[in-house]
């Protein structure tokens, strides 16, 4: 199983160097992967979760990679339809041709509809839209040229990693896991409860993988087994809950330090101790 971190590229409390600090220390520590967060509008529905100042996910991932020698890096998850898939895909091919094959691309369809409207995008058709963009981007990924509104596109450079970077596909429903058994490389749902999780193994089609992102909030006392999510409470307990994403089949594990409530956030330099003792609590690295 491999671990990864959920780096927050956005609010008050996140600066430049806070993301670069994060990143290599997560690649110090032995961590797999380091995913950001994307908002390429951020409207008032979605500025209420992940405030501004929020850094922009490609650039952000391309400065990065710059920085780093081994760690992973990708997008946790890019809303497919607000890019135009031939951008989308050059610029996910040229990140992972400078990172020297570094770069996972995480999926999902979107939840904000202001952002939609300001970017005109129906979103009403954003399942549509999404496998339109999926399908797009694996025939460029694989592709010199592509044939795109009756015009040949030349898209080369193709990424390092054969066939193409690894596709995660967010989403907890039925047509997110659609999805993933039709093109993806593996299953990235958000916060997950148990029985969800407990079904990956009956669901996923023969070679895809398992990457549920999970809270990794500590806290000094048990917290009450009844109600708790994956990755909330003592030390024990987040190790039982790894146990139990190991036996449920889980190939990557995202840890989530974002309290849910903003007003919780602390300044990156003190998160980023949760980031060490993630590796001490759970023997990373």
């Amino acid at each position: 199983m491999k671990f990864g971190i959920n780096l927050p590229n956005f609010g008050p409390q996140m600066t430049p160097e806070g993301m670069l600090d994060w990143t290599r220390e997560a690649e110090r520590l032995g961590f797999d992967t380091v995913l950001v967060s994307d908002h390429l509008a951020l409207t008032d529905d979605a500025h209420r979760r992940s405030p501004a100042p929020f850094h922009e996910s490609l650039a952000t991932l391309s400065w990065l990679a710059g920085q780093t020698q081994t760690v992973r890096l990708g997008a946790g998850v890019l809303i497919a339809s607000h890019r135009h898939p031939i951008a989308l895909a050059r610029a996910t091919a040229t990140i992972d041709q400078l990172s020297g094959g570094r770069l996972v691309v995480g999926f999902g369809v979107g939840w904000a509809p202001r952002a939609f409207d300001v970017l005109g995008v129906d979103f009403h058709r954003r399942g549509a839209l999404t496998d339109h963009t999926l399908d797009v981007l694996v025939e460029a990924w694989t592709s010199d040229t592509v044939t795109y509104r009756g015009h040949r596109v030349h898209t080369a450079p193709r990424p390092v990693q054969d066939p193409h970077p690894p596709l995660w596909i967010g989403g907890n429903g039925p047509r997110a896991l659609e999805r993933v058994n039709r093109v993806g490389t593996a299953w990235h749902p958000l916060h997950p409860d148990r029985r969800l999780c407990a079904r990956a193994a009956e669901v996923l089609a023969e070679g895809k993988e398992f990457a549920p992102r999970i809270f990794f909030l500590p806290t000094t006392t048990p917290a009450d087994p009844s109600s708790r999510p994956l990755g909330y409470g003592t030390p024990d307990q987040i190790r039982a809950d790894i146990a139990f994403l190991r036996d449920a089949g889980a190939d990557h594990v995202i840890l989530d330090t974002d309290p849910g409530d903003q007003r919780l956030r602390r300044h990156w330099k003190e998160d980023l101790e949760l980031i060490r003792f993630a590796a001490q609590t759970l023997e990373i690295g």
